[in-house]
């Protein structure tokens, strides 16, 4: 669950010529452009694991291999030396090589949640689908249209993020349910508070790229995996308590 949450494009500020009606219009566009990357990646995210699911559920060796022996670890945090790689990497990849290396994350993170759907129903995954979203579209207006300085939440919400990986470290060996039910509500309610949040934080960037177009864009995309960070961990925390076991 790693994030990106600093900000490295502080080069420049909206020319003061500009008329604010173009401020505005240039600010949509740009929201528009990251909600768009994220929405493209959890396209990517859902092809990727419902094939990876599907072709394991016909071949019990592939099964076998994926989640049942050491290569599940290397599965599991594969997503995270992404968000590492395009975390470090933002200012120093090419916006291409940034492209790919975002589509390719979001291809891996669906292999590493694949298994999603071979313990839920197919209709308790949907379900949980459409109230994340609908959950995520409600907090990002929020903190998109709130007047309200978010910040000081933000830092807190970061220090409940590191307490909640160090509890989900403790509980892979103790195994215990009722902490694992602890941690999902805890994780649903940081998410969404990150969520609104990190909207605000991505809105504000756009004063301070709005005058470079190769900057922007690698903005969108960090502020694009910050929201996408958001959406799926809301969505795994919530389906673990309420998907429907098959």
């Amino acid at each position: 669950m790693a994030d990106y949450r600093d900000n490295p494009f502080r080069q420049g500020t909206v020319a003061g010529s500009a008329t604010q009606a173009d401020i505005d219009q240039g600010l949509r566009s740009y929201m528009l452009r990251v909600y768009n990357y994220m929405a493209l990646a959890l396209g990517v995210t859902g092809v990727a694991a419902l094939g990876t699911a599907t072709y394991a559920a016909n071949n019990p060796a592939f099964m076998q291999l994926m989640y049942g022996s050491p290569l599940k670890w290397v599965v599991m945090f594969a997503p995270l030396a992404f968000v590492m790689v395009i975390s470090f990497g933002v200012n120093k990849l090419s916006y291409p090589a940034l492209q790919a290396t975002f589509w390719a994350f979001a291809a891996v993170m669906g292999v590493s949640i694949s298994s999603i759907f071979l313990v839920y129903t197919g209709a308790s995954i949907v379900q949980t689908f459409f109230v994340t979203a609908a959950s995520f579209g409600a907090l990002s207006l929020y903190g998109y249209t709130t007047k309200r300085s978010l910040s000081g939440m933000g830092s807190f919400l970061m220090m409940g993020l590191f307490g909640l990986i160090i509890a989900m470290v403790v509980n892979i060996f103790l195994q215990s349910s009722a902490m694992q039910f602890v941690i999902s509500v805890i994780g649903v309610l940081i998410f969404a508070g990150l969520t609104a949040y990190d909207t605000q934080r991505i809105k504000s960037m756009y004063d301070y790229v709005a005058n470079d177009e190769t900057m922007m864009g690698r903005t969108a995309i960090m502020g694009a995996l910050s929201l996408y960070l958001n959406f799926i961990n809301m969505f795994m925390f919530l389906l673990s308590f309420l998907g429907n076991r098959e």
